[in-house]
């Protein structure tokens, strides 16, 4: 076990929805949505067509427990919505900052799902992390709108490759310190 990894991953609740380790379960409406290209076309890793076997394998790195990535289902059960209707992630950079990362299904757009994933995380902060970073594609400016709501700053331009683009594409970075 690498000096990395941590216990197990814990459940963390929103306002409206909770974020939740990923099961196995998960793998038909994570399939679903990332296999819809708006999903992919707003991410960085997921591509379109999307592999067979590519969901399992992200369920199975998300229960590493060596990972350098910790993966949640958003969850809006309690609320009688679906079981899973995105995923947010934390990827290690050193031991007190992190990349967030994640996606929202095409039907939960302007919701508030977005924002409550992100703020339930930062509050929880459950890797006790000092800062956290985020890039998201300048075409998404929804997604700056939940950054900036969460206390993110902006902190300049970049560009990313994105695997369903199969090309560069310009991207704004956010910074958000705790403490």
């Amino acid at each position: 076990m690498n000096a990395m990894s941590q216990t197990p991953q814990t459940v963390i609740n929103g306002g409206i929805l909770m974020l939740r380790p990923l099961k196995t379960a998960d793998a038909g409406l994570i399939e679903l949505y990332t296999s819809d290209v708006r999903v992919a076309k707003m991410t960085s890793n997921i591509p379109h067509p999307l592999p067979p076997g590519a969901t399992e394998a992200l369920i199975a790195r998300a229960g590493d427990v060596a990972h350098q990535q910790e993966i949640w289902a958003l969850d809006l059960s309690a609320q009688d919505g679906p079981d899973l209707i995105g995923l947010i992630a934390l990827n290690r950079l050193d031991e007190d900052q992190a990349e967030l990362t994640g996606w929202v299904s095409p039907a939960y757009w302007n919701t508030g799902a977005a924002s409550d994933a992100v703020a339930a995380l930062i509050n929880a902060n459950p890797l006790g992390n000092k800062t956290f970073f985020a890039s998201i594609f300048q075409d998404n400016p929804a997604s700056a709108k939940v950054l900036t709501r969460a206390g993110f700053d902006y902190i300049g331009d970049a560009e990313t490759h994105s695997v369903a683009r199969a090309a560069n594409v310009p991207t704004w970075t956010y910074l958000r310190k705790l403490g």
